[in-house]
């Protein structure tokens, strides 16, 4: 029961109710303004309290919770796990200045720093109505409660607290500390100086202080029921706001940086005092309600109000908009004349408007306008103002207009001035001649080659007139009645109508086009700046210098400002791209896809150096040398880090976040960050870039969120950096470290062992390989061993047999011959001589046949042998030539097909050596190793030509059956020679060809010894 008496009590004095009547505003319409409202759902419930912290974030106190706001999105700011608030709704809050937010609920007080949470138990069971904190770093809080109201002073984490008394009543609403140090309280008993010194007490008309603030004069303001109180002297005495008769309830009270007074009121919305003028802002105006809980000024001057629906923002425009708010008759605005007399002279559709030191005077048809409706504008040499209406021409003197009868009505696009008095007009037909205020000259347009009436007039300073037209397009120049020169596509100037024409200081002319982009004409050289050399719109609906020469164009996209060294590069070099400033609608300029007017003078720059222009909603302002900018950088966070669809680190600023490490396979990576710029956080940009994966910065725009995906396991640095809607960066930003835990089948082991297992395997298929090769040469001996038995067989069986028959024939037929013919018998005898010999022969082949298939053979010995009668044969033949075998290594018994071919390879070479190298030393070496079998033959001899080495000689087959042997066993031959240098030749066959299977073979070769004895 005692808190709801509390919060009733609370809502009491928020919720107070007043009836006033308000005069028209000049200042806080022209703001830009924007509200977050809770119908739309920017938030949950009422904002009753806001703050900054030192870091650059808003935090509002709202009746379900505390928010965390940076002008885009507001995040539900969580206790720590196991703490929770004394209170559930956030009636107050402070942002002290060592970083500490003090959390005021409708039930007592808390405060956060880090990652702590502090509760003040002195407190509890109070609503926090007001914090403070004072020059020496105090903290003070003010409290509502049952029996009594509190204030409380907290030092260095003692709390001392006044009001158990009763001196208070049953609340303290309000704290306010002057510039001398004195701190007020304003409470239900009255007002009181609390220090220094001791308690001074005043006493106040009877209703609640809601808010202190400083006067005007240094005095103690009062927010009350009824109006604003001061303190004069130590009595109350009203405070009185220009233009209020009748009182209103006054809620809260802030002095902004400008000097303005921003009054809340519990009913009727803001008051704005600046200058002496008041102006107000309520819920018709666009507020999101018009009770105000909370007045703040952020660091970049941004004015927030918090009302019962929503929340609003208030800042600088750097164009304001003059309008009906302000004392115009009209928003429909046609032309607008700068006066040299400092007034600004406004004509439209209802009346004609004269701004002279903010005050307003309207003319209209009964101050001698033709109508109510002016059209074009001029000011003559004399300064004599002349105003064109529906039904005729007038000009000003003497505070009335006076009509020119000559001129008739209709229409007047446009009026300029020459030299001598001289007026010149362009209506519909045609150009009219004034001077002295009479008509002189009617030219048809016809007659100057155009069949429509032109759009802009400007003088030049040698009596011309440049004239620009709507519907063909194109620039003319008029001097003596006369066109002398024109310029349209043809000569470089853009496609589109021109919609306005300016004389720069240095006799250059800019043209304006509805879409062609801006001419430049100068001394017959025409060019054409476009969106191709960096304008961002082809559509320009004038341009004007202002007093620093640089130009300003209002285009379809905005205001642009071009330095006048921009401009004089891009003359120089027509390719040069130049630098632009761009203000748009979220700085209050009115975008226009067509010419907002087909009257003139559209802008004009007035004596101060502003610029004024007509949008078709009202009258926009610019002080070239007084632009709202925010120079201040904004502060950059890292809010969010989610991976694997699961948030893994939030609020990466502080300490305790750094250098996480993701885990492994945790899929995307998105990272959350913001920049806190309340201006404009629709137009802040940002660039960001991951070290270890981005080797540039990638341009993110206005996205807050950046995405990765597949990140491989390493260390890396998320970088973040943004600027503000001034395009003035954080170069700094801030920065992110992680690392990405690699999975197991990512480790350096893991892919060791992969690379191991690969190498494994390819050893393992090259054996299986070379084993195969084996089999397939083994096959192939085996094949030629059965094919040798099988020749062996047809010869003893078949030929072997019929030479024996036929022998004995012969012996038979040597018998019956005996003693008969001599002759005859001599012939038989050498028959039968010659079939012994074919038999021994045959016999010898089928011996060799059979005996190259048994195992038991030995190549060394059989290569010696062949040696050395070879040699002894040479030796016969009366030539010397030593032979040498040398045998290294283990002997192996090697296939004997596969023996019987190395021992024909070796043998073809032997004899080549001894028959035809001329050779004195021949040497033969066998070598056994497990990887190969190796043999060589050399000789001193005479050598070969190349030509022998490589095709061999002429009807010879010598060589190449060598080669064709070693490559039918799966062997290598090499030859070298030379002439004069001798000849080596080496027969390299594998080891698992020549000495594989030996014991498997036994099985699959013939053992007959009578097949082998035939």
């Amino acid at each position: 029961m005692k808190g709801r008496a509390i919060i009733a009590i609370g809502l009491w004095l928020l919720c107070g109710r007043c009836v006033f009547a308000l005069n028209p505003a000049l200042n806080i319409n022209q703001y830009a303004h924007t509200s977050w409202r809770i119908p739309e759902g920017a938030f949950k419930g009422t904002v009753y309290s806001i703050a900054q912290t030192p870091d650059g974030y808003l935090w509002l106190g709202t009746e379900f919770g505390l928010l965390r706001f940076d002008g885009n999105r507001s995040v539900p700011w969580q206790p720590p796990e196991g703490q929770h608030l004394p209170g559930r709704s956030i009636t107050r809050i402070l942002a002290a200045r060592d970083g500490t937010l003090w959390i005021g609920t409708d039930a007592g007080l808390a405060s956060w720093k880090g990652a702590k949470l502090t509760m003040h138990p002195e407190l509890d069971a109070q609503l926090v109505a007001s914090l403070l904190e004072d020059r020496t770093g105090t903290v003070w809080a003010a409290g509502l409660g049952v029996p009594t109201g509190r204030l409380c002073a907290i030092r260095a984490g003692n709390t001392q607290c006044d009001g158990g008394d009763g001196a208070f009543g049953q609340m303290v609403l309000s704290l306010y500390e002057d510039t001398t140090g004195n701190l007020w309280a304003g409470t239900q008993s009255g007002l009181w100086r609390w220090k220094p010194g001791p308690p001074t007490h005043f006493a106040m008309p009877p209703g609640q202080l809601h808010d202190l603030t400083k006067g005007d004069e240094g005095e103690l303001l009062i927010a009350m029921p009824g109006g604003i109180k001061r303190l004069v002297q130590g009595r109350s005495e009203p405070y009185t706001v220009q233009g209020f008769k009748e009182p209103f309830n006054a809620n809260r009270l802030l002095w902004d940086r400008d000097g303005s007074l921003w009054i809340g009121t519990l009913d009727r919305g803001l008051i704005h005092v600046h200058q002496g003028r008041a102006a107000v802002f309520s819920q018709s105006d666009g507020l999101s309600g018009n009770v105000i809980f909370s007045l703040f000024q952020d660091r970049e001057g941004n004015v927030w109000a918090a009302t019962n629906g929503g929340l609003d923002r208030f800042r600088e425009f750097p164009a304001i908009t003059v309008s009906v708010k302000q004392g115009l008759s009209t928003d429909n605005d046609w032309s607008v004349l700068a006066a040299r007399d400092g007034s600004i002279w406004v004509g439209g559709a209802n009346g004609l408007n004269r701004w002279n030191n903010g005050q307003v005077t309207i003319f209209r048809k009964s101050s001698g306008l033709a109508d109510d409706a002016a059209q074009s504008l001029f000011e003559d040499d004399r300064g004599r103002i002349w105003a064109f209406a529906r039904h005729g021409l007038a000009y000003f003197a003497n505070g009335r207009f006076v009509s020119v009868n000559s001129v008739p009505g209709g229409e007047a696009h446009f009026i300029a001035g020459g030299q001598a008095g001289n007026l010149w007009v362009s209506e519909h037909q045609s150009l009219l001649h004034l001077r002295a205020g009479r008509l002189v000259e009617r030219i048809p347009w016809s007659q100057l080659g155009r069949q429509e009436n032109a759009s802009v007039l400007e003088p030049d300073r040698q009596g011309g007139m440049w004239l620009g037209f709507w519907r063909g397009g194109g620039v003319a120049y008029f001097k003596d009645g006369k066109i002398h020169a024109t310029y349209s596509t043809a000569q470089g100037l853009g496609e589109s109508a021109v919609a306005g024409l300016t004389l720069g200081q240095d006799g250059s002319l800019w043209a304006a086009t509805e879409g062609g982009g801006l001419g430049w004409i100068k001394a017959g050289r025409v060019a054409t700046l476009t969106t191709r050399n960096g304008l961002p719109c082809d559509i320009v609906h004038w341009a004007m210098e202002d007093d620093s020469h640089s130009l300003w164009l209002y285009t379809a996209c905005g205001l642009l400002s071009i330095a006048r060294t921009e401009l004089s590069a891009w003359i120089a070099n027509p390719n040069h791209r130049i630098e632009t400033t761009v203000w748009d609608a979220a700085d209050g300029v009115r975008l226009r896809s067509t010419s907002p007017s087909g009257y003139s003078p559209r802008v004009a720059r007035s004596t101060d150096g502003k610029l004024w222009f007509v949008t078709g909603n009202g009258v926009n302002v610019v002080d070239p040398r007084h632009l709202a900018t925010n120079r201040l950088p904004p502060p950059v966070h890292i809010e969010q880090v989610t991976a694997g669809r699961k948030v893994r680190w939030q609020n990466l600023s502080s300490a305790a976040a750094s250098n996480p490490a993701r885990p492994a396979l945790t899929g995307d990576l998105e990272i959350d960050y913001t920049a806190l710029s309340f201006v404009a956080p629709e137009k802040i940009r940002f660039k960001y870039m991951l070290e270890g994966k981005d080797h540039e910065w990638q341009d993110a725009g206005n996205r807050r969120q950046a995405f990765y995906t597949n990140l491989p396991p390493r260390d890396y640095r998320f970088r973040v950096i943004a600027c503000n809607d001034s395009g003035v960066w954080n170069e700094a930003g801030a920065a992110f470290d992680f690392s990405i835990t690699p999975a197991f089948y990512q480790t350096l082991g893991f892919k060791a062992a992969c690379a191991a297992a690969t190498l494994l395997l390819l050893w393992g298929l090259h054996r299986i390989r070379v084993h195969q090769v084996a089999r397939e040469i083994r096959a192939h001996l085996e094949g030629r061993t059965d094919e040798r038995l099988m020749v062996a067989r047809e010869l003893h069986d078949t030929l072997l047999q019929s030479f024996h028959g036929l022998l004995l024939q012969f012996q038979a037929a040597r018998n019956l011959l005996r003693g008969r013919a001599d002759d005859a018998a001599q012939v038989l005898d050498t028959a039968i001589d010659g079939a012994a010999r074919a038999i021994t022969e045959a016999r010898n082949t089928v011996q060799d046949m059979r005996s190259s298939t048994v195992i038991t053979n030995e190549l060394a010995q059989a290569v010696e042998l062949l040696g050395k009668g070879l040699a002894e044969e040479q030796s016969a033949n009366g030539d010397a030539a030593s032979f040498s075998i040398r045998v290294e290594g283990t002997s192996h018994e090697l296939h004997p097909i596969l023996r019987d071919e190395v021992y024909r390879i070796t043998a073809e070479a032997l004899r080549n050596a001894f028959r035809h190298a001329r050779a004195r030393r021949i040497e033969v070496e066998i070598m056994y190793d497990a990887r190969r079998l190796r043999v060589r033959v050399r000789d001193d001899g005479i050598g070969m030509d190349a030509g022998v080495l490589k095709d061999g000689r002429a009807g010879h087959w010598g060589l190449q059956g060598m080669r064709e042997r070693a490559k039918g066993i799966g062997g290598q031959l090499e030859v070298w020679s030379g002439h004069g240098a001798g000849t080596e030749m080496e027969l390299t066959i594998p080891g698992s060809v020549a000495y594989g299977g030996e014991t498997s073979r036994h099985s699959r070769l013939p053992n007959s010894k009578s097949e082998s004895n035939s």
